[in-house]
């Protein structure tokens, strides 16, 4: 497999693990851009907007320009624009997910909303949930921005975006409907955002469940890094595979206009 590559990879895991650079990283970022190649990060957080990640990222030693970072928030308001332009919408979430929807023209109200659109937030209200739950019932649209259970912390797992979502299907009787990875919607709206197409375009990640799945599922080609939450053993007990399987994006560099050698 060879010519021009488009280049879609998460964030966590494989160029950042907790706040710290992955070794290769900074030289693959360096490579696609000096090279022109099109390129997004992906990220299922929706707390941070493009800017935070960017100055998040450039603590770490990495200079990715904030166009190149897509975010689950982005993706949902994207999402949201195409279904309702200049709908309304209860949000539960952080600065990210907020200003996306600002940016697509919503109204932000507690009162009588097209959607309750869930993200991820460092402390839960548990008024806010409760609202959510009755404007649900009362006939909202229920949306999240992407389905991961826990986020890590310091201390530990955190309750996330697909906790609670959880927590409000089981008292409305109403599931989401889930933007975010592993939905390939979140592949086709980056897809979108860069003008490119699916033949020649490739996923780096480092779950199976999310990255991995929805590159596959949006017929993308898929590198599965093993520098983040999945290993060799556990990509086997899958039943789908990436095309290829690595240590790290370092052994990426130096070869992003021919990622897949032949054997």
């Amino acid at each position: 497999m060879t010519g021009r590559w488009t280049y879609l990879m998460d964030m966590d895991g494989v160029l950042v693990h907790e706040e710290h650079l992955i070794p290769g990283a900074d030289e693959l970022i360096a490579e696609l851009t000096t090279t022109g190649t099109p390129f997004l990060v992906l990220t299922n957080n929706s707390i941070y907007t493009p800017r935070d990640l960017r100055a998040r990222l450039l603590r770490t030693g990495l200079d990715v320009p904030e166009p190149a970072i897509w975010t689950s928030a982005l993706a949902t308001a994207r999402f949201l624009d195409s279904q309702r332009p200049g709908g309304s919408a209860f949000v539960i979430g952080e600065a990210g997910l907020t200003t996306a929807l600002h940016e697509i023209g919503y109204v932000l109200t507690d009162r009588d909303p097209d959607y309750v659109v869930l993200g991820e937030t460092r402390t839960y209200s548990f008024t806010a949930i409760t609202r959510a739950i009755r404007l649900v019932e009362e006939g909202a649209r229920f949306i999240a921005t992407n389905p991961d259970a826990t986020g890590p912390s310091r201390e530990g797992s955190l309750p996330a975006t697909g906790a609670v979502a959880a927590l409000i299907e089981r008292a409305t009787g109403r599931a989401p409907y889930y933007v975010g990875k592993p939905n390939p919607l979140m592949m086709r709206s980056a897809l979108r955002r860069l003008g490119a197409h699916s033949e020649s375009t490739l996923m780096i990640g480092d779950r199976m469940d999310t990255d991995v799945r929805s590159g596959l599922e949006a017929g993308l080609n898929t590198i599965l890094v093993l520098s983040g939450i999945s290993g060799e053993r556990t990509a086997e007990l899958f039943p789908y595979r990436p095309t290829r399987v690595i240590g790290s994006v370092a052994d990426l560099v130096g070869r992003t206009a021919d990622p897949f050698p032949e054997a």
